[in-house]
């Protein structure tokens, strides 16, 4: 490789749920990097047509693993890779020959054992003890050949560290990130006037608890607490008073920033989650946070500091923790400011990008530390 030429390296990204955002704020944040020279390939989750008939195929990680082995190929018809950053294990698991032969960081949100715990909430349910042992082992070897591991959270390090023998030192935790400027980049202006403005924001109306929260805005409202909510989802909803159903909002897109700036409030309480993304862009907008403390979440929403946290699918501790804050000016301001300073600090897809493209600067010049 030229000393005066950027490393070439490659993004094989994984587009499902939230990692179709997350792909697409690396893309816009890495592409102008002048330290390398990005070659994107997402790994598409959709199949249909003859394909979908194929023995096998149907099943996520074979279908995943063969279409990043053919976007890598094609990759390097058009010349050597230096490095190589596969986001997330499921595309990485049969390109191990890959992960051999060319410095890569597998990225992951969580690990598989830590998604069969959530598993039910995702349609998602686990094979028989020889398919699961199985499984463990590709897992296993996957991230054993990968020079390093990026993990979204501590929990995540956790797991790969107690259930998959990796060793701490081999793992760094860089968060995906909001796209900071962007987000924080309008001054918030809620309404002043009127009912305490609580969003939600989830394509699964059920799993991210919206029904919950809409069940605790009836309770609010029963007990002369005026709230107002803002659902933006995927699913349908039948109309009621106080709630606002929103449909067809792309990630970043101003109509969605728009609806954060007028909340007062931002509430997820979803019943299986990992480290949803809307979160980070909750919090840089300045909204105190009110979620369940399922998978990574307590990193993000921190009890009396950045939001507050209630039990999964407990409307009536909902119900009082968002009339807690209706009542409370001065600590919706507080948590919300704490939950800007945090997402600013360790959750800016910016620096975070920066970060991720040192890690494989470092790689494609030193080689692997594997």
């Amino acid at each position: 490789m030229s000393a005066a030429r950027p490393p070439r390296v490659a993004f094989v990204l994984e587009q499902t749920l939230g990692h179709i955002t997350h792909a697409a704020n690396l893309q816009s944040l890495i592409t102008p990097n002048p330290h390398i020279r990005a070659s994107f390939a997402p790994i598409d989750f959709d199949v249909t047509g003859t394909p979908a008939r194929v023995p096998g195929y149907g099943n996520w990680t074979v279908r995943a693993g063969i279409r990043a082995r053919k976007a890598i190929h094609g990759l390097l018809r058009d010349g050597p890779l230096d490095a190589m950053f596969i986001h997330t294990q499921v595309p990485a698991i049969l390109a191990g020959d890959y992960l051999r032969r060319i410095p890569s960081i597998v990225s992951l949100d969580a690990t598989p054992i830590q998604y069969d715990q959530l598993g039910s909430h995702y349609g998602h349910a686990t094979g028989s003890p020889r398919i699961e042992r199985l499984k463990w082992r590709l897992n296993r070897e996957c991230f054993r050949r990968a020079a390093l591991v990026v993990t979204w959270a501590e929990w995540t390090k956790a797991g790969l560290v107690d259930d998959y023998e990796v060793p701490a030192d081999k793992i760094v935790v860089i968060p995906p990130g909001v796209d900071y400027t962007r987000w924080s980049a309008v001054t918030r202006q809620p309404v002043q006037d009127g009912p305490l403005r609580i969003l939600f924001v989830g394509g699964d109306l059920e799993r991210k608890g919206g029904t919950v929260l809409v069940t605790a805005a009836r309770r609010l409202r029963e007990r002369g607490t005026d709230v107002h909510v803002d659902l933006v989802t995927r699913d349908e909803l039948a109309p009621e008073p106080g709630i606002a159903v929103h449909h067809g909002l792309t990630p970043n897109s101003p109509e969605l920033i728009d609806l954060y700036h007028r909340a007062d409030v931002f509430c997820l309480p979803t019943l299986g989650d990992c480290l949803p993304m809307v979160l980070s862009e909750a919090g840089a907008v300045g909204l105190p946070l009110v979620a369940t403390d399922v998978g990574a979440i307590g990193e993000i929403v921190r009890p009396d500091e950045t939001g507050l946290l209630v039990p999964v699918g407990d409307a009536e501790a909902l119900a009082g923790a968002l009339g807690r804050l209706a009542g409370d000016a001065g600590l919706r301001r507080q948590l919300g400011d704490h939950a800007r300073q945090l997402v600013e600090k360790d959750y800016n897809a910016a620096t975070n990008a920066d970060r991720l493209v040192e890690l494989l600067v470092s790689l494609a010049t030193e080689g692997s530390p594997a």
